[in-house]
């Protein structure tokens, strides 16, 4: 519902999602991603696994799936937003790295009965996820 209503609202000239998306971009892409992707992270925090579909959804910036018969369609979508090698890797990096699903830092809280462990098992990976993607960055880009 946040996703359909942020792709579908507009302020302005433009959808909250691009607003969003548009003021995350400059911190995104010093870790390798741009605005869309690191808020399609923000917004799959429920659920890890429709980070993917949110960034299809953002591109796309009609609020509904596209069906992906073929990869080649869906390359074509990222490469047509700017996708690079660069991007794929610091995207699954960061996939691999970040915070936990909400369900997760709730069983955390739950099993510790503490606020200073949900907190610390949600900051650690995010921080590395982050440091992890800067250094690829940069190491990267310093090499092309």
């Amino acid at each position: 519902l946040i996703i359909w209503l942020m792709a579908n609202i507009s302020v302005g000239d433009a959808t909250l999602l691009a607003h969003c998306s548009g003021f995350l971009d400059p911190f995104a892409r010093v870790i390798g991603m741009d605005g869309v992707i690191l808020l399609a992270f923000i917004l799959g925090f429920p659920a890890n696994e429709i980070v993917v579909p949110i960034i299809i959804m953002a591109y796309l910036a009609e609020g509904s799936l596209l069906d992906i018969s073929d990869l080649s369609v869906l390359r074509d979508l990222l490469v047509s937003h700017g996708w690079t090698w660069i991007t794929a890797v610091s995207t699954m990096l960061f996939s691999l790295m970040h915070w936990p699903c909400s369900t997760t830092c709730l069983t955390i809280k739950k099993e510790t009965q503490s606020v200073k462990w949900t907190i610390a098992s949600f900051l650690v990976p995010t921080v590395t996820g982050i440091v992890v993607c800067f250094l690829f960055t940069t190491a990267a880009r310093m090499l092309v």
